[in-house]
């Protein structure tokens, strides 16, 4: 395969991909989110995996990373909906911090527009508040907007993946079939037995 063809899209993509995730695991972990955070860790890895097989032909590799990219549309489809609150999940609920602390979305206090301000406590009362006010973009569809560009760079990564696939592995059908893993391709010797002409000889007398 030359240079401009799926191999090079697909090398693209993992490359962007990487980005996203290292930006995202960036926020994640500003906000303490912890299944966020676990995912992209096991995302970055197998994206990793995935450019190096499209880099050194290794479909192996590539399937791998076709599969996890199958798995993480639906993480990102799942997350989409938690901070849409579908069904009965609920963005204020600590499930994706595993129930370990109260932390919520960084962009929920540090969004575009967002006036931050701590309210001291009051009474008996102990723990301080914080107010957010003026964000142009609710943290929510901040974080599904984020997970809408994971699923469609994703999409793409699936298709371009299965693709140099079936090509990486055409070729190396067509390779076999021309003899390219025969140990000795050229230079079969035809192994006969040489047979000596033994003429009878005729003493005159």
């Amino acid at each position: 395969m030359g240079c401009c063809t799926g191999r090079c899209t697909l090398i693209f993509i993992c490359t962007f991909q990487l980005m996203l995730a290292l930006e995202r695991q960036v926020f994640d972990f500003l906000g303490y989110q912890w299944a966020p955070i676990l995912a992209n860790f096991f995302h970055i890895i197998v994206v990793i995996l995935g450019l190096f097989g499209t880099i050194q032909y290794r479909p192996r590799y590539i399937v791998v990373y076709t599969i996890w990219t199958a798995v993480w549309v639906a993480w990102n489809v799942f997350i989409i909906c938690f901070y849409l609150e579908v069904g009965d999940l609920s963005k204020d609920s600590d499930l994706l911090t595993f129930n370990i602390s109260a932390h919520h979305s960084w962009w929920r206090e540090h969004g575009p527009g967002c006036m931050r301000r701590e309210i001291p406590p009051g009474g008996m009362d102990t723990q301080s508040y914080v107010s957010v006010a003026g964000c142009l973009l609710e943290y929510q569809y901040i974080e599904v907007l984020h997970s809408g560009c994971q699923i469609l760079i994703s999409l793409l990564g699936f298709v371009y993946a299965c693709y140099v696939v079936s090509a990486i592995t055409e070729e190396e059908d067509s390779f076999d079939f021309i003899g390219g893993f025969d140990p000795f391709p050229l230079y079969h010797v035809n192994e006969k037995p040489s047979h000596l002409l033994l003429k009878p000889m005729y003493l005159s007398t």
